[in-house]
């Protein structure tokens, strides 16, 4: 079985503050409400073998708290996760990564880019019908051979005041 968590980064400095979106960081009040996420989602005793960031600063915050929180040993940046990133160029990523063992793995990122992930992996085609709130967590099963498009089943959708 291969579990595919989905989790959006937290809240992140009003843009107007930045030159570029890239550079956006997590607020003080985001740093917080993410550690808190991230510690009782090590109280549940979850483990990643990898956890996949954007290259963005708010999603590798994100991504560190979760690792400082000793929910994965590794961390790595992924352009597939960046605002314009596409699931089809994606996925031939994750079947390499699980061909090599992989069997559960974190993917940070954006809205609406991941709930359209997740609505592709379960009806086939995003149906604009989830909303991943900032710091919350989509968990889905994928399938271990074949394609996932359209074949994979959520199990978890949580908002980030549930966890806290």
């Amino acid at each position: 079985m291969l579990e595919l968590y989905l989790i959006r980064h937290g809240i992140a400095a009003a843009p107007e503050s930045y030159e570029t979106d890239e550079e956006r960081p997590l607020t003080d009040e985001g740093t917080q409400k993410t550690k808190k996420m991230a510690k009782r989602l090590s109280e549940l005793k979850l483990h990643f073998d990898l956890i996949l960031t954007s290259p963005l600063a708010r999603a590798r915050q994100t991504a560190l708290i979760l690792q400082t929180a000793g929910l994965s040993s590794q961390v790595e940046e992924s352009d597939y996760l960046g605002l314009d990133g596409d699931i089809y160029n994606w996925l031939p990523w994750l079947e390499t990564w699980h061909q090599g063992g992989g069997s559960c793995l974190a993917l940070v990122g954006h809205e609406p880019n991941l709930s359209n992930w997740a609505e592709t992996l379960v009806w086939g085609s995003p149906r604009g019908s989830l909303i991943l709130k900032k710091a919350g967590v989509i968990g889905l099963t994928l399938p271990e051979t074949g394609s996932p498009v359209g074949h994979s089943y959520l199990f978890w959708l949580v908002a980030p005041r549930l966890l806290l």
